[in-house]
């Protein structure tokens, strides 16, 4: 299981990244961690997996789980849109009519659980 990030650290992470023009990987790593942790306590299960490469995925949103080969239903997005994505920046449609979200399947769309406001 991987290690839980507390509050204080995403936080703290969130605001290296939001104030510097080139972050340090690290605090992005630990941003996009941190809110794919939010993401996967408000909306716990299995159905759709949201990846955010190199740094992270979760599986979420209940309903049939997956457990073999590539799930029916991905989302996939780089880790400056998650970020902003995820703090309310961006919008679900901005981000995929621009091209900067992948998702596929019926239920590879998550816009009602964002922002999620850390």
């Amino acid at each position: 299981m991987p290690r839980r990030i507390t509050t204080d650290a995403g936080r703290a992470a969130l605001a290296a990244v939001r104030s510097a023009d080139a972050p340090a990987r690290n605090d992005l790593a630990t941003s996009v961690r941190y809110l794919l942790q939010l993401l996967a306590e408000r909306a716990p299960g299995h159905s759709v997996e949201v990846r955010v490469p190199p740094f992270g995925a979760v599986q979420v949103v209940e309903g049939p789980r997956h457990t073999r080969g590539t799930p029916p239903n991905v989302i996939e997005t780089d880790p400056q849109t998650w970020i902003a994505l995820a703090l309310g920046e961006r919008s679900w449609a901005d981000a995929a009519a621009s091209g900067r979200i992948s998702a596929s399947g019926t239920r590879a769309d998550i816009s009602d659980l964002l922002p999620l406001r850390p």
